[in-house]
């Protein structure tokens, strides 16, 4: 059975993540997300902690192996700093990890020495589909195979760093099946349509995307003529979402807290109403409830378990709801505060809506 102490590398790891988170990204995060933009030195410093390295084996470039309950220690101190930041320093994991988890050995050889080596870049990908009732299985975008390869047809939204991305890895339906396919930029037939205006994480640029009877070879096609399995690509996005949720729902708990503590209203600490008690109390059983269950789904994941994927379904959707009633309880806590953006807590709620739309912007 999975232990729930971890390994002396994962808590210096987390350790080194939660000052940064501390010191670095809670401290610019409003101001990131009034300017729209992330200070590029602020992503580079997360980057050097070095996660998406460490996860990668030393024949790429890297310095250590992938885990899943690694990755999900990392994502939810991250995003105990800032969702958009967080999200900003793993953008390159999102074209990396598949290819180490689906490539084959001339795609894990050309891309993955480049990024891990390299200072932080932008990589991305590109999944979600603006559809009502969206599926990662079924998507609208599809891949058709010609005669010199592959011809992909369809429009993404949430597209982060597009724009600037060095390449996007973009799943589209081919053969009943979901698949990844690696676009350089500049290909022909890519068209970034703009930038998206969305409720929270604005510091983080997010893209529509049209992909016009786009080209790619058959060898970038992920995992080559053979294609891959998107299960496990499916289940690390949901786990990193999930524990970004965990992350964010811990700051908003937190500071909540404190501000229940040391306010008082008619002579008595807002805490020691007994209203707001059960409040607090329920926001923290549901973190706590949604975080180990996300660490389960890690553990299963690493050691191959056969309901991997279901555990990491429920973790994201439990995540999903936990994130959005623990964030507007916060706001409610500290009253008409709660509502100006002197407090942190009405981004942190309006990033909490978003958790249920974010599928495919984190992977761990």
């Amino acid at each position: 059975m999975y232990s729930f102490e971890p390994s002396e590398e994962q808590k210096m790891l987390v350790d080194a993540i939660n000052r940064y988170a501390i010191t670095d990204l809670r401290k610019q995060a409003h101001q990131a997300e009034e300017d729209n933009q992330l200070p590029i030195p602020l992503v580079e410093k997360g980057w050097e902690l070095g996660f998406l390295q460490a996860s990668i084996p030393e024949a790429f470039g890297g310095f250590g192996e992938r885990s899943a309950v690694t990755g999900v220690l990392a994502a939810e101190e991250l995003a105990y700093g800032d969702l958009a930041g967080a999200m900003a320093i793993l953008l390159p994991g999102l074209f990396a990890t598949p290819i180490l988890l689906a490539g084959d050995d001339a795609q894990k050889e050309t891309y993955l020495p480049p990024i891990v080596e390299a200072e932080w870049t932008p990589y991305t990908s590109a999944l979600i589909e603006a559809q009502f009732d969206f599926d990662p299985n079924k998507l609208n975008t599809v891949a058709e195979k010609n005669g010199k390869g592959y011809l992909l047809k369809g429009e993404k939204i949430y597209v982060p760093f597009a724009e600037e991305a060095h390449a996007v890895l973009v799943y589209a339906q081919y053969g009943g099946d979901t698949q990844g396919f690696i676009v350089p930029k500049d290909t022909e037939g890519v068209e970034i349509v703009e930038r998206q205006k969305v409720m929270g994480v604005n510091a983080l640029p997010l893209y529509k995307v049209k992909f016009n009877d786009v080209l790619v070879p058959r060898e970038n096609r992920l995992g080559g003529e053979a294609g891959h399995d998107f299960a496990p690509i499916l289940d690390a996005s949901r786990l990193g979402l999930a524990a970004m949720a965990v992350g964010l729902s811990r700051a908003a708990f937190e500071y909540a807290r404190d501000y229940a503590k040391e306010r008082d209203v008619f002579g008595v600490k807002v805490a020691q109403k007994q209203t707001i008690a059960f409040m607090m109390a329920e926001m923290v059983t549901e973190i706590e409830a949604i975080r180990l269950l996300t660490w389960e789904a890690a553990w299963m994941v690493d050691n191959n378990k056969e309901d991997a994927s279901k555990e990491a379904y429920l973790a994201l959707t439990g995540a999903m709801d936990m994130a959005m009633m623990v964030t507007d309880r916060a706001v409610q806590i500290l009253g008409g505060h709660g509502y100006i953006r002197e407090h942190p807590v009405e981004l942190w709620m309006r990033n909490g809506r978003g958790i249920a739309t974010m599928l495919g912007l984190t992977i761990v």
